[in-house]
């Protein structure tokens, strides 16, 4: 069953990337928090003129900040030193898909950053059923609704640059060129591999 407009589930392959690696996911979660805060305070930037989205992504910064350092309490916890992390493919062929010209480009970026929240609520969910560590069932557990939110923020958002059903065309095309993009994975464990 897919989620929040997604069009795949994530791949069993992914399960066995995490189980072997959970401290390289555990990091790249911290820089996905990181990621995440940067693109919200980059359209809070593009789009400065838009009262509803500097609001709306304000809100979305604080909140991945706050993510980013629960991450890092839990890796100083476990005796993990964060460190910087060769990136993982999914993010940059995404970003691929944005249409270069206004108003099509706020869709696209804002379409794909709510495709990237719903991937990461789907993984988290599959955290918290998958892994052993109750510690971690609980944390991945309690980050699901905000990831939820978030991807509804941005599907909204979405809507200030065209009409809804145009939205929701597009969000169709770039929810099946992520599934392909997860259907391919990559080598790198990570949340988004």
């Amino acid at each position: 069953m897919t989620i929040l407009h997604l069009q795949s589930v994530s791949p069993v392959r992914w399960l066995e990337q995490v189980q072997d690696s959970l401290t390289e996911i555990l990091i790249d979660h911290a820089h996905c928090e990181q990621k995440a805060a940067s693109t919200a305070m980059d359209l809070m930037f593009d789009y400065v003129q838009h009262e509803e989205i500097c609001d709306a992504m304000s809100a979305i910064v604080q909140e991945e900040l706050e993510h980013f350092q629960m991450v890092r309490r839990l890796l100083k916890e476990r005796g993990i030193r964060f460190r910087g992390l060769k990136p993982g493919s999914y993010g940059r062929l995404l970003k691929q898909q944005v249409r270069r010209q206004e108003p099509h480009r706020g869709v696209d970026r804002m379409l794909i950053a709510g495709l990237i929240e719903a991937r990461s609520c789907e993984r988290f969910q599959l955290l918290q059923q998958h892994l052993r560590d109750t510690e971690l069932q609980d944390f991945y557990g309690g980050l699901y609704e905000s990831e939820a939110r978030h991807h509804a923020t941005y599907v909204r958002l979405a809507e200030l640059f065209a009409e809804r059903e145009t939205v929701q065309h597009r969000l169709q095309e770039l929810a099946a060129a992520e599934a392909e993009i997860i259907a391919e994975g990559c080598e790198l464990p990570r949340v988004h591999s």
